[in-house]
């Protein structure tokens, strides 16, 4: 029965991307002329590994193309040739096409044929003018030393006639990993005329062995104009698990693979461990051919698939956590079995020990379920310094990224959501924030400006930091265009955090040339819309001629939240916990009213804006009296408002359920929940009901923020 090879196309695209950020990660780090090679080797084994997925699966361009870039990394790591800048920016541009042809090729797409035939001709130009030599020559460093005597150099794609003698060992666990000599052997033949010698002196008697190991050895003649690479493809499948030796024709020179000796006494080429995957060429896989394509298998089975069909890596210690939680979670109910075959109200406290056990139980599970979903969000920030780097380039400026608390973990669906609002705040901190590094040594700064990103948990939220030591917002700059789009009038006198606020709005925007980096008043204004719609909030702190710094403050998940339940009416309310800075009752003599409309409290040295939800949500009311109930404060946007409730009723954690996915979106309203008595509670968006109270009075004020109230108000 053939093997449906498309059951792992999924495993193999998300392998790939991984493997092209380890590559640009890794490309971003290397170091021109004598480079580490453990950071050589562990490009070559990316690019390797996503060659021999591509071939197996049928992938044929991809595989070609990757194949080229194998290639150079090939002779670098073998010595052929040093690393130079021009070197780097080539295999970045690589990096970039293998990642835009595997997207086309996951999604159906046709390949961007243009992009590819540049690249191409980049690798290819690159390939010829092979840089021969050490680094020490590169660097004008001449080498005094005579050859060394019988050294012969053969180019890897030179095909040399003659007989090629073999020694090949697998080693004993070889035929675990699937691999057969066989199918290795039969590769060879399509090469030249082929002859093999077992030895199986390693051969134990018949009872002692084992089916699934390897114990032969074969010393192999292969007869023809052959090239060198065309028979270390052959065993690119077996490397790290053989010991092999491949001798060339006429020149008896060993080419032993890692691992191995030379076979003979001869100067041995320098060896080039290979990887356990397909080679490129047209040694492809039975099984390859005719693959369909993903979008060709959906077609045939008549399903289509969501935007996007992910999974997530686990470590097995969460999975281990899990298994003995529902553990726990079994034999508690077993005993509430027990309890409840004969139950009298003798054994009242044994039921509530187990309903309080059980509770416990359950709260464990389900946050070992939610910390299955959390991941590192270094997911995130590795797409950042190829960014950072491309972009100073472009606008001629000097800048060091700094990376921090990266292992901070952070809920999938969040993450996913959180990428493109950071690529905004980094791109606008490169931009605006960070100068040219004339103008930096004018100021007496350091030509090379930093910007830091960082990542940490503070309560029940993520907080991630995008700072930058730049020429900070030119509040003066921004206020003029404001005045001018009418969303500050001209008798007005905002406060400095007002104006750095203004940032936010919709075509706002202070670049003097409109760029495909910045200036067209897009960006910021969505940035603070999608961090809101994931529950979060954005704040911005900027000195002039210091710098800038942007706080995101984000829920661990989107699932699960711990809430205040409060009571308006007969009606039952949830605010998250995160949003309240305390609760307090009302002194009639700290409200006032402005203009006649708004009301406002005065808190310590500050006015907040008192919001009616009653009146918000046209709920019939207990009270209408702020003394006879209770004023939640709450905290959205930087913005501090006033909440009046009728009671609270207690804290709990509840699972978020989407309003507008199953009716529609409400100013207000984030989702909604069930409570344990099967009642359906709103869950309240801080945020929102700040934006309305806007609409339907006085604005709230932002926190520190002075109000200007009449004097009747004010006494």
């Amino acid at each position: 029965m053939p093997v449906d090879v498309t059951q792992f196309f999924q495993t193999f695209f998300e392998e790939s991307f991984e493997g092209l950020a380890a590559m640009e990660s890794a490309l971003l780090n290397l170091d021109v002329g004598a480079a580490d090679n453990e950071k050589i080797n562990s490009i070559f084994r990316a690019a390797h590994s996503i060659k021999g997925g591509a071939a197996t699966f049928g992938f044929t361009a991809v595989a070609e193309f990757t194949h080229l870039v194998e290639t150079l990394m090939d002779q670098m790591r073998s010595g052929e040739r040093f690393v130079t800048q021009p070197d780097v920016e080539i295999l970045l541009h690589s990096v970039d096409c293998m990642r835009a042809m595997l997207d086309a090729t996951r999604d159906g797409t046709a390949l961007d044929q243009d992009q590819i035939a540049a690249v191409t001709q980049e690798l290819q130009n690159a390939l010829k003018n092979s840089h021969s030599g050490t680094a020490a020559e590169s660097a004008g460093v001449s080498a005094a030393k005579s050859p060394t005597p019988n050294a012969v150099s053969i180019p890897s794609t030179a095909a040399l006639p003659g007989i090629w003698k073999i020694h090949f060992t697998p080693l004993a666990h070889l035929l675990k990993t699937g691999n057969d000599p066989v199918r290795m052997f039969r590769e060879l033949t399509s090469l030249g005329n082929f002859k093999s010698v077992i030895d199986d002196r390693n051969l134990p008697a018949f009872e002692d062995m084992v089916p699934d190991l390897a114990y032969l050895e074969w010393d192999i003649t292969l007869e023809g104009s052959i090239e060198r690479n065309a028979i270390s493809e052959v065993f690119e499948w077996v490397d790290g698990d053989c010991e092999l030796t491949i001798t060339a024709p006429a020149q008896e020179n060993a080419i032993p693979s890692s691992g191995s000796q030379p076979a003979n006494d001869s100067p041995a080429i320098a060896a080039q461990p290979l990887k356990t995957t397909s080679p490129a060429s047209n040694h492809t896989p039975a099984t390859a051919v005719g693959a369909p394509h993903p979008k060709e298998t959906e077609r045939r089975s008549g399903t289509t698939s969501t935007a996007e069909t992910s999974s997530i890596r686990v470590s097995i210690d969460k999975i281990d956590a899990l298994v003995n939680m529902v553990g726990e979670l079994v034999i508690t109910q077993s005993m509430l079995g027990q309890l409840g075959k004969d139950f009298d109200m003798s054994r009242i406290d044994k039921l509530i020990d187990g309903l309080t056990q059980l509770e416990r139980n359950t709260r464990e599970l389900q946050e070992n379920v939610m910390r299955i979903r959390m991941l590192p969000i270094s997911f995130v920030f590795s797409r950042f310094p190829r960014m950072v780097r491309d972009l100073s380039q472009k606008l001629d400026k000097k800048i060091e990224l700094k990376l921090s608390g990266e292992q901070t973990e952070l809920d999938k669906t969040v993450m996913e959501k959180i990428g493109d609002p950071l690529v905004h705040l980094v791109r606008n901190s490169v931009d605006h924030g960070v100068e040219t590094p004339d103008k930096r040594l004018a100021a007496g700064k350091p030509e090379s400006g930093v910007i830091q990103l960082d990542a940490y948990h503070q309560g029940g939220n993520i907080v991630i930091q995008i700072s930058d030591d730049g020429a900070g917002i030119n509040t003066e700059k921004v206020l003029a265009k404001a005045r001018k789009a009418g969303l500050i009038k001209d008798e007005e006198t905002p406060s400095h955090e007002r104006i750095v606020d203004l940032i936010f709005e919709p075509g706002l925007s202070t670049a003097e040339v409109v760029s495909d980096v910045s200036g067209r008043g897009v960006g910021m204004d969505v940035v603070r819309r999608n961090i809101q719609e994931l529950g979060g909030t954005i704040e911005v702190q900027s000195v002039s001629g210091k710098g800038s710094k942007f706080t995101i403050r984000l829920p661990l998940t989107l699932a699960i939240l711990d809430g205040q339940l409060v009571r308006v009416g007969d009606q039952t309310f949830i605010v998250p916990l995160v949003s309240i800075v305390e609760s307090l009752q009302v002194k009639k003599e700290l409200v006032n009213r402005v203009a006649g409309k708004a009301e406002v409290f005065k808190l310590r040295n500050e006015y907040i804006s008192v919001i009616r939800l009653y009146e918000m949500f046209s709920v019939p009311p207990e009270n209408t009296s702020l003394e006879d109930g209770l004023l939640v404060v709450v905290e959205g946007d930087g913005i501090r408002a006033g909440l009046f409730v009728d009671d609270l009723l207690g804290q709990q954690q509840v699972v978020i359920k989407s309003l507008e996915t199953n009716y529609k979106r409400i100013e207000g309203i984030s989702g909604a929940t069930i409570l344990g008595d099967g009642h359906v509670a709103l869950i309240l968006d801080v945020s929102g009901l700040v934006k309305l109270a806007k609409t339907q009075g006085t604005p709230p004020q932002r926190e520190n923020e002075t109000t200007s109230l009449p004097r009747s108000a004010a006494a």
